[in-house]
């Protein structure tokens, strides 16, 4: 208990001090994302949050203790240093997802050695989306810190009922260390977190949803909807843009969080909105693992049709403010 205390106090407080440190003076210009069409934002921001982020995460994991396979260190690694160069240089869409897939291949292969050839399959493939959802999703203030606090904190939870309490360490300090980005990056963001935080914290949060499942701390659902508000929005955004032939792998401003933002709701509104909805799915998927399997797929197919109609409300509204489609 003691040590998980300290551990969030230390993640926390790294974190917070290093991406404080990044947003400011000449370590602010390292990269800058500067607003173009597509953005929310109007003026020059820092996007090295996800380094500050990921040093807090470093020092949360030494103290946890990780004894993770090397391969799934391989692809940590080979996530990190794609999405940093990305933030820095520039990489076009076609080797930023083969290096998400090969990440994912080798993760999977690591955590899952005795999954059949299908199950591998669907599993890279769930892995390489997530990363590229979860960088879909940081686009407004606020929103990727908080649902990395939510979603690992849900994990962290759920590990700990389950008995494996240093698993619940390691995510518990995912969660501290997001809590400490979000000093700088809730509205208005004086840092955001780049490819470098929000790729990884989407690699993170599957590979750490196939641990848990993998060693029966929670069924197959319970990532799913601990992440649901960023997974179906992301999700149902990609299928609408591929049914209506837009170019789906160019950026946008479609995404249902976007909508919010553009009709007048704002970075600040939303971020809070999108919260609320964090934490109904987070303890909804922590009351579910309590329920009996018949009840438990009841309540999900619930939650299905309550998120149906949050997206027909925004399309509904989204409509009739009149906002330009990209």
């Amino acid at each position: 208990m003691w040590l998980a205390v300290f551990i969030a106090l230390i993640t926390f407080t790294i974190a917070a001090l290093a991406v404080g440190w990044l947003a400011r003076g000449a370590a602010a210009r390292i990269a800058l994302d500067k607003p173009n069409a597509r953005s929310l934002h109007t003026v020059p921001v820092p996007r090295t949050g996800g380094i500050g982020l990921l040093t807090g995460i470093a020092a949360g994991w030494l103290f946890a203790g990780v004894h993770w396979p090397w391969a799934f260190w391989s692809a940590m690694a080979l996530i990190i240093a794609v999405s940093l160069l990305d933030d820095l240089r520039g990489l076009s869409a076609t080797v930023r997802l083969a290096a998400h897939l090969l990440a994912a291949a080798l993760a999977v292969l690591a955590l899952l050695p005795e999954a059949g050839g299908l199950t591998i399959a669907i599993a890279v493939l769930l892995v390489a989306w997530m990363c590229n959802l979860y960088n879909f999703m940081d686009g407004s203030d606020g929103l990727a810190g908080g649902m990395a606090c939510s979603g690992f904190l849900c994990y962290a939870i759920a590990a700990a009922f389950a008995g494996s309490t240093q698993f619940a360490q390691l995510n518990l300090a995912i969660a501290a260390a997001a809590a400490g980005f979000l000093v700088h990056n809730f509205h208005p963001a004086r840092i955001f977190l780049g490819d470098a935080g929000s790729v990884p914290l989407g690699f993170l949060a599957a590979t750490l949803g196939l641990t848990g499942w993998q060693q029966h701390d929670w069924t197959w659902w319970f990532p799913l909807l601990v992440f649901a508000p960023f997974i179906v929005d992301a999700s149902v955004t990609l299928a609408r843009r591929v049914l209506s032939g837009a170019r789906f792998w160019e950026a946008h401003r479609d995404h249902y969080y976007q909508r919010l933002v553009q009709i007048g709701i704002g970075h600040r509104r939303t971020a809070l909105l999108e919260y609320a909805l964090m934490a109904g799915s987070g303890a909804l998927a922590l009351w579910a693992m309590t329920l009996r399997g018949s009840v438990q797929y009841g309540l999900l197919a619930a939650i299905a049709v309550v998120y149906l109609m949050l997206l027909v409300l925004i399309e509904r509204a989204w409509r009739r403010a009149g906002v330009a489609h990209d």
